[in-house]
């Protein structure tokens, strides 16, 4: 059986780091980290996540503020708040919570944040910066399972790495990630030939394709650590893109859907707002 990586003790234990660093900055600035977050519209997925990641920054003593506008805003609309909040010397990280309406241009948005603000990791500045292997702030998701695994004491160096999915929020930014950690590192997709065949020449193999339970044990090398980053909803129950059940036995370590990857995300999005708080107040 393998080990479980418990992300929700992890992300408590990580919380109460940023805590307390968070109160020890607070006494010697009598400054606080602020973290904006943009809402449009009324998607509920959206709104439980906001609602999470306010209750987060309250809990980390942050300051927080949620803007939450309807569904019919123009791109317009959602640039100017993104302006008001680049300015605001309160605010050192502005998250604007994906998907947008249709009617507004995602890409111009997310680019319109200053990159030192970009707290989600999207701005192409950061991107750039963390596919030369500089230090930038990094999207939650990937940067999430590195801290999970760095602090499992899980050794990546000189490992083959498979990532499952290319998208820019987590398979892209993890293959990154993996390699400035001295892996040896191939991204799989739709266009994948033998795609089980090179799964299971992986030690460590990251699932991030939205597919429920695709990744059965053919998919997986004995003694793999296993990473699964899908949220699925089957049969009004949430699993991941790894069959669970039928991995767990064959691999060295696997994260749970949920409790694994998830916890990690918000409490990441914190650690990020600090470190944005510290580049911007020059601390």
């Amino acid at each position: 059986m393998a080990v479980i990586l418990d992300g929700k003790a992890l992300s408590a234990k990580f919380r109460q780091n940023i805590k307390e660093e968070t109160s020890a900055l607070k006494e010697k600035t009598g400054k606080a980290p602020g973290i904006a977050v943009i809402l449009a519209g009324d998607d509920a997925a959206s709104s439980v996540y906001v609602n999470s990641k306010e209750k987060a920054a309250i809990e980390c003593g942050f300051y927080s503020v949620v803007e939450r506008i309807s569904a019919d805003v123009t791109t317009s609309d959602v640039l100017k708040l993104v302006e008001k909040f680049n300015n605001d010397e309160k605010i050192h990280g502005i998250l604007v919570q994906l998907p947008l309406p249709s009617a507004c241009d995602e890409k111009t948005i997310l680019r319109a944040i200053k990159a030192e603000k970009d707290v989600d990791g999207f701005h192409p500045y950061n991107v750039g910066l963390l596919n030369i292997g500089e230090d930038c702030l990094m999207p939650c998701t990937p940067f999430g399972v590195m801290n999970m695994m760095a602090d499992y004491g899980i050794d990546i160096a000189g490992k083959n790495a498979v990532v499952v999915g290319r998208s820019n929020i987590v398979g892209k930014p993890i293959a990154a990630m993996l390699l400035k950690a001295n892996a040896t590192v191939t991204v799989c997709h739709s266009k994948t030939k033998d795609l089980s065949g090179v799964c299971a020449k992986a030690d460590i193999l990251v699932a991030a394709i939205g597919k429920a339970k695709f990744i059965k044990k053919e998919f997986v090398k004995d003694g793999a650590v296993v990473i699964d980053v899908g949220i699925n909803r089957v049969d009004g129950k949430l699993c991941g893109d790894v069959d669970f059940e039928d991995v767990k036995d064959k691999c060295s370590y696997i994260t749970p859907v949920p409790g694994g990857v998830g916890p990690m995300t918000i409490t990441t999005l914190m650690q990020n707002t600090l470190k944005a708080f510290k580049f911007i107040e020059k601390l």
